[in-house]
């Protein structure tokens, strides 16, 4: 297993430090106790209002024509090497009260629930890696999702893999560290840009 764990400035949480989004899936199914605990921990999310504007469409090796459909929906690159994750999760935001108003916090929300599934992941030894690279009309052909629903990311979900079964340049992402921002880039105080005092030295 590839550990990579975060080198934070400040201490966190030891599940926010070892989660990280792997491409290399292990050839193990995710028991189906541990895939619920993932859905009732994004089902306990906080979002605006409580309108819980997210739903979830499952897909998992042991249905392999379910799975191929979810599948489909992701560009080829990614189908590249999603193919090998047991679980595939389509995210979905319902972007319309139900008095027809916009919400325009679904996705934060559906965002919300989904870091709920991948932290209770984390606590479980599985791993996710959430996808941007798929088809919204595709995904919402096949599986007939009305118009006040919007299709938001897929995810994959499953045990670590050998990074040495990716290609060379997926691996080498694989192994990579992980980097972020300082804070004091995106911390402020007082006006934009303007770095919060709890930064400076």
């Amino acid at each position: 297993m590839t550990q990579k764990l975060a080198q934070t400035q400040y201490p966190v949480h030891d599940f926010i430090q070892s989660r990280w989004s792997p491409r290399a899936f292990a050839d193990r199914s995710v028991e189906q106790d541990k895939l619920l605990s993932l859905l009732e921990a994004a089902r306990w999310a906080p979002s605006s209002y409580n309108h819980q504007p997210w739903s979830f469409i499952v897909a998992t090796k042991d249905d392999s024509t379910e799975y191929n459909r979810l599948l489909s929906t992701l560009v080829e690159f990614n189908q590249g090497w999603a193919k090998n994750a047991p679980v595939l999760i389509l995210a979905v935001a319902k972007i319309l009260t139900d008095d027809g108003k916009t919400n325009r916090h679904a996705f934060h929300d559906v965002g919300l629930a989904l870091e709920n599934l991948i932290l209770q992941a984390t606590s479980l030894g599985l791993f996710a890696h959430q996808i941007a690279g798929f088809n919204v009309d595709t995904a919402r052909e096949i599986y007939q999702i009305p118009e006040d629903y919007e299709p938001t990311t897929v995810v994959t979900v499953g045990y670590p893999g050998d990074p040495q079964s990716l290609p060379d340049g997926l691996r080498d992402r694989e192994l990579a560290p992980r980097v972020r921002k300082p804070l004091k880039e995106f911390v402020f105080t007082g006006q934009w840009g303007h770095t919060s005092a709890l930064l400076k030295d």
